[in-house]
């Protein structure tokens, strides 16, 4: 297995349903095109959901988990490989490493974070790796609004709006990956 998408997503189960489907069929999908699942190590919420569907479908998964959230985040002890890190640092670092496109589904402040630094790391030229933020359900709504608001306040320039792709369903991207990832 040569291909690793990491997953950004939340460690709570949200009430919407749906929003727990896209965790499932973004892991099975994944898993399905034989690709890799890198995410953040725990067994509850959407992670656990994605990591559980990947697993389901004969998927490699592998957790990279702080020390210090083992015990918050429940760490999930049937994936592929553990890594523990010493800190969040580390584990973001790691996770970049180890993967070839990041996928970002609805969480909170946590996930927020990991998209950012993830992006602001690709537009100052650290990785060329492609991001896509899964509108599941209109959940980024909000961060489309503002990443507009960012432009035409002259914060971002518009070729970084290149810098990820947003998506609104699994099929669309997978869609994404497939043609970042084939070339």
């Amino acid at each position: 297995m040569n291909l690793y998408i990491c997953v950004y997503c939340g460690s709570r189960t949200p009430e919407n349903t749906l929003l727990a489907e896209f965790a499932t069929d973004l892991g099975a999908s994944i898993a399905q095109r034989n690709w890799g699942l890198v995410y953040g190590g725990g067994k509850v919420g959407m992670m656990g959901i994605a990591a559980d569907a990947a697993l389901a479908n004969k998927g490699e998964v592998i957790g990279i988990i702080p020390t210090a959230l083992k015990r918050a985040e429940v760490v999930h002890t049937g994936v592929t490989e553990i890594i523990e890190t010493p800190d969040m640092h580390t584990r973001k670092a790691l996770m970049e490493t180890k993967s070839s496109a990041f996928v970002v589904l609805p969480g909170g402040f946590g996930t927020l974070d990991e998209f950012f630094e993830i992006l602001t790391w690709r537009q100052l030229g650290f990785h060329n790796k492609p991001i896509i933020l899964v509108n599941a359900c209109g959940y980024f709504d909000g961060i489309k609004k503002f990443v507009n608001t960012a432009l035409s306040q002259d914060f971002i320039r518009e070729n970084n709006l290149k810098l990820f792709s947003v998506t609104s369903t699994i099929a669309e991207t997978m869609a994404v990956l497939e043609k970042h990832l084939n070339k």
